[in-house]
């Protein structure tokens, strides 16, 4: 079939159509969205900033929240603003544009985790190659890797979905551009394209999820032999890189890794890997890492001198 856009604009449908609800949701997504981009945003900051964060886990933290303020900023700021409007609607260059940031933002975000767990895996299972393995050229290579990488799987997805004909209805029941949703739109046999964005972005969670928990489980064989304290430190670090891992890729598997079907609850769990995930990750890495709370602590302190004079 040719491709045929009919449809020049999406509406959405949104989180609520209760105009008091409305309100609320505006007022705490607004907070939220910017704790997400000042949190983040000081992890940046007092990385590049701090000499004694100069280590490959801390150089793959700040660029993973520097992609953690671009993830949220691609469908927030959106939700955001439809919340005090009557008509919800993006234009479709809009909405395809959304939908390959998206999983551009997502697919780095995997990959970045992945290679934190490899980080991981090196510093406490072959310490004394550390240095050499994760050297700064290994880490910019597998920064930039993990960004090649989010390109091609965010390009493939975009491709499929875009050369389906979407001929009406034009109502998303959702609150950003997302496949599910868009496959439910399409004036077409979606099947087979359903089926390739399972096998691109469910699998690529599912291998990315199973490879880091396979990474973290031969850690804690390893830690076995370590001394209790040289264990509890090594147990703290990496204790928050799988909190973070469960709570992202949890929703992302439940979403991407399932029939071309929509159901009640896809919005609900959308908000976690959308805007919880962004919003936790500046606080479950600082609170649980005396070394950054140190970093900011002096931080914030040159700011307060600078201030001063």
């Amino acid at each position: 079939m040719a491709k045929t856009h009919n449809v020049t604009e999406f509406i959405f449908l949104g989180l609520s159509s209760n105009p008091e609800v409305q309100k609320v949701c505006f007022v705490m997504f607004l907070l939220l969205y910017t704790a997400i981009v000042l949190g983040n945003l000081l992890i940046v900051l007092t990385v590049m900033s701090s000499r004694s964060l100069g280590s490959p886990m801390y150089f793959f933290l700040s660029y993973l929240s520097f992609v953690e303020i671009c993830y949220a900023s691609t469908t927030v700021p959106k939700l955001i603003s439809d919340l005090l409007a009557e008509r919800k609607a993006i234009p479709l260059w809009g909405c395809m544009s959304q939908f390959f940031f998206i999983h551009l933002f997502g697919g780095t975000e995997a990959f970045l985790l992945t290679v934190m767990a490899y980080d991981r895996y090196v510093a406490i299972c072959k310490p004394l190659s550390y240095t050499t393995i994760m050297s700064r050229q290994a880490c910019a290579f597998l920064v930039g890797a993990a960004w090649v990488g989010a390109f091609v799987h965010s390009l493939v997805d975009s491709l499929l979905v875009f050369r389906l004909p979407f001929c009406g209805p034009n109502v998303i029941d959702h609150y950003f551009c997302d496949v599910l949703p868009l496959l439910k739109l399409a004036c077409s046999d979606t099947v087979l394209i359903g089926l390739l964005i399972v096998a691109n972005g469910g699998t690529l969670s599912v291998i990315s999820f199973v490879v880091l928990l396979a990474s973290y489980v031969v850690i804690l064989l390893h830690l076995r032999t370590r001394s209790s304290a040289g264990r509890r430190k090594a147990l703290s670090t990496c204790g928050s890189h799988v909190t973070v891992v469960t709570l992202f890729f949890g929703p992302c598997i439940f979403i991407y890794l399932r029939p071309s079907t929509t159901l009640s609850v896809d919005k609900t769990v959308a908000v976690f890997y959308t805007v919880i995930t962004p919003l936790l990750n500046p606080v479950i890495y600082s609170l649980r890492n005396a070394e950054v709370k140190k970093a900011m602590k002096r931080l914030w302190v040159r700011a307060m001198k600078l201030e001063e004079r």
